[in-house]
């Protein structure tokens, strides 16, 4: 991976490919960016796009920064890399958290937002319930450790039948939550405590999105997706059988086939490109 200093801290990426406007996901909690391992290679290497991938602050090989980390920073960090980058018009694509600072970013900048990917995640803001839930969780992964929950969660991350069936896929994924680094995932969770609503936003997006949810997600379910398509002007909805929370790891054929469509309609690639 490279790295580039932007916001007083370093910031590991990827940017591979060349065609169409910059595809840049972004990961969710508590992963990093090799989960677009799939995503990278069909369309940065067997499909000519440009895609970039960062790791977020306080995951990965970008610096972790202890506290709490808003989604609003995280959304400036990917503003600043594209600076560095030389990047202006983008389709920001994200899973979970990563879809909720996609959204962040689109209200901070959206000149910058050609067309966005909202995977796995939900626009609402935070309840008090889930404000207390995450302020504990950050303090028991401080206590504690990444490895049991990472344990607990793997089977809700990826749908049990798929833990069995997948068991790279399960390893992967278990592999990058129990690496996270508990002071940059705590960071984080005090963060998504602090989440606004972004319901209001989702009318006055005019840019081409698409909406995706496994089928069997228990973290962010179908009726998350379908609140937000219904309010999103002509987006697209897209739901993954035989997958839970990570449908682009768990049915990788399926998700990229749901993102071919939507780039292929809206951001065709010309032939020779690259």
């Amino acid at each position: 991976m490279e790295t580039a200093a932007v916001n007083d801290i370093t910031v590991a990426y990827e940017d591979r490919g060349t065609g169409g406007p910059p595809l840049v996901l972004v990961h969710g909690h508590p992963f990093d960016s090799s989960m677009w391992g799939p995503q990278v290679r069909e369309f940065a290497w067997d499909h000519r796009r440009r895609v970039i991938t960062p790791d977020l602050r306080g995951y990965g090989g970008s610096t972790v920064v202890p506290g709490r980390t808003n989604l609003d920073v995280f959304a400036r960090d990917i503003a600043a890399l594209l600076d560095h980058l030389g990047v202006d018009g983008i389709i920001l694509g994200g899973l979970s958290m990563g879809g909720q600072i996609v959204l962040e970013f689109h209200r901070l900048f959206p000149e910058r937002v050609r067309g966005l990917l909202l995977a796995d995640t939900f626009a609402r803001g935070e309840t008090e319930k889930g404000r207390r839930w995450r302020n504990e969780m950050a303090d028991r992964l401080l206590r504690e450790g990444m490895g049991g929950y990472a344990d607990e969660v793997l089977s809700k991350m990826v749908a049990p039948y798929n833990v069995e069936a997948l068991p790279d896929v399960a390893r992967h994924v278990h592999r990058m939550m129990g690496g996270a680094p508990p002071e940059g995932a705590a960071a984080a969770l005090r963060g998504r405590a602090e989440r606004p609503d972004y319901t209001e936003m989702l009318p006055r997006i005019t840019v081409p999105a698409l909406v995706v949810v496994g089928r069997d997600d228990e973290y962010t379910p179908v009726a998350d997706a379908e609140f937000m398509a219904e309010r999103i002007p002509d987006a697209e909805l897209a739901v993954i059988e035989g997958a839970a929370h990570m449908p682009n790891l768990e049915r990788p054929a399926e998700f990229n086939a749901v993102l071919h469509r939507f780039l292929d309609s809206h951001f065709p690639v010309a032939a020779g490109t690259g």
